[in-house]
């Protein structure tokens, strides 16, 4: 049953609105992520030269885009890159750089609207999310308040329960340490960075992300060095593979989706979140930023994610592994451990295990700010405060993530990830009269 609500949450149809919303945008936009590059570059990272003292005395714009960057770089940009290649191929890539690009002018659509109808919440702190501008720009409460509740649920599956299991089965390999102590560690530590609130999130997540980032980028390029003879090889099996589509049959309109494309896809909206509305509540909490500009640091984040991490990881796999990716291991997270352990050894599996740590652990502070959005959103509209239960909940989530398998727990928190982006996807369209062009 499980399986069967996968499959058709992320089916053709799912998959199909995504690449409809992102089009409309992107010409909206008249393709700014792609020809705008220099002016979204120099508003993001090169802002990072020039930061106003004054930003610094509430959450900035780059503690909110680490704050986002944290939740969508994870265990998706690892496993998740090695799982689409074992099931689509190598021309899986292709589609999720296709995913990725289109998903730029998506997340600045959906970030320029979370700040845009963004309000203050009952203690003064920034409450900002697709529930918001479902509720305040399209006047659908009832739509904004099932968003809060799949986003909240999401938080308890994907944001806690699977990133903790992956720290866990991480160090229990690594270095053999009993799931329980895992647990209680990884529990206190999550514990003491979201009791410190939104300001302390975002200040653990403006360190983090940048260390990760570096460790994980600095052992791919030390690999691909290694393999530099098989890039030309790789990059020829990405694009050959990629427009390998299977026949259309059945029906006068029915169509069949080749594999690399639904798995490209898929895993590229999975590793950088673009349509799920997720960019607008992680975005929406910093202090004196224009809509816009914030925007493109959200175009940014998927950049980085997906064109930049995503494609590191499976250049890696196929130059290390080759073609044929099963005969050296059957799951994604195997695949990619194996791969950096047989070019740097037992360095490049412990670099590996400290960016899966480093990656999920910041995805779950993250996530709980996300999910404690949809919570403050809920409580206020049902006039209660919820706030203590949802942080004692989340954190038991976490410790029992440790514990044990998580498979079902992947599938289930990806059909509520999936469910989440129906309603912000079609405010996305609805509102798309409301989003400017940067600059105007």
């Amino acid at each position: 049953m499980i399986q069967w609500m996968h499959e058709f949450i992320w089916g053709p149809g799912m998959l199909a609105l995504f690449l409809f919303v992102g089009v409309i945008y992107t010409v909206k936009l008249r393709g700014f992520a792609i020809f705008g590059f220099p002016k979204w570059w120099r508003a993001t990272i090169g802002s990072l030269f020039r930061r106003d003292k004054a930003v610094e005395e509430g959450i900035s714009p780059v503690q909110s885009a680490c704050t986002a960057l944290a939740a969508t770089i994870g265990t998706g940009n690892i496993a998740g890159v090695a799982t689409a290649l074992l099931a689509g191929g190598p021309g899986a890539v292709f589609w999720m750089w296709v995913s990725a690009v289109l998903g730029m002018a998506t997340a600045y659509a959906e970030t320029e609207l979370g700040i845009r109808y963004r309000r203050r919440d009952r203690d003064g702190n920034w409450l900002s999310g697709a529930m918001i501008y479902l509720e305040r720009g399209l006047g659908c409460r009832w739509l904004a308040v099932i968003y809060a509740i799949l986003c909240l649920a999401a938080s308890f599956g994907m944001g806690s329960m699977v990133q903790a299991n992956a720290i866990s089965e991480t160090f229990e390999f690594a270095f053999s340490m009993p799931p329980v102590l895992i647990g209680i560690i990884l529990t206190l530590l999550a514990g003491k960075v979201i009791a410190g609130g939104a300001g302390t999130i975002a200040k653990t997540a403006e360190k983090m992300v940048p260390i990760s980032a570096a460790i994980y980028i600095a052992a791919s390029v030390a690999v691909i060095a290694i393999f530099r003879d098989r890039i030309p090889a790789v990059f020829q099996a990405i694009f050959q593979d990629a427009f390998a589509i299977d026949s259309a049959a059945g029906g006068i309109m029915g169509f069949a989706v080749s594999e690399c494309v639904r798995f490209g896809i898929a895993r590229g909206v999975f590793s950088n979140e673009a349509g799920l509305g997720s960019m607008a509540a992680l975005n929406g909490g910093a202090d004196h930023v224009e809509p816009s500009i914030q925007g493109q640091w959200a175009m940014f984040e998927v950049f980085f994610d997906t064109l930049v991490c995503c494609t590191l990881t499976a250049v890696v796999i196929l130059c290390a592994a080759g073609n044929d990716l099963a005969s050296v291991a059957d799951n994604g997270a195997a695949l990619t451990s194996l791969c950096f352990t047989r070019a740097l050894g037992h360095l490049g599996g412990y670099s590996v295990s400290i960016c899966v740590a480093l990656f999920a652990f910041a995805t779950i502070i993250a996530w709980y700010y996300m999910g404690k959005q949809a919570v403050t959103y809920l409580g206020e509209t049902a006039g209660l405060n919820v706030s203590g239960i949802y942080m004692a909940g989340y954190l038991f989530c976490v410790f029992l993530g440790c514990l044990g398998p998580m498979e079902t727990m992947w599938e289930i928190s990806d059909i509520f990830n999936g469910m989440m982006a129906i309603p912000n996807l079609l405010a996305l369209i609805l509102l798309f009269p409301q989003v400017t062009r940067p600059g105007t």
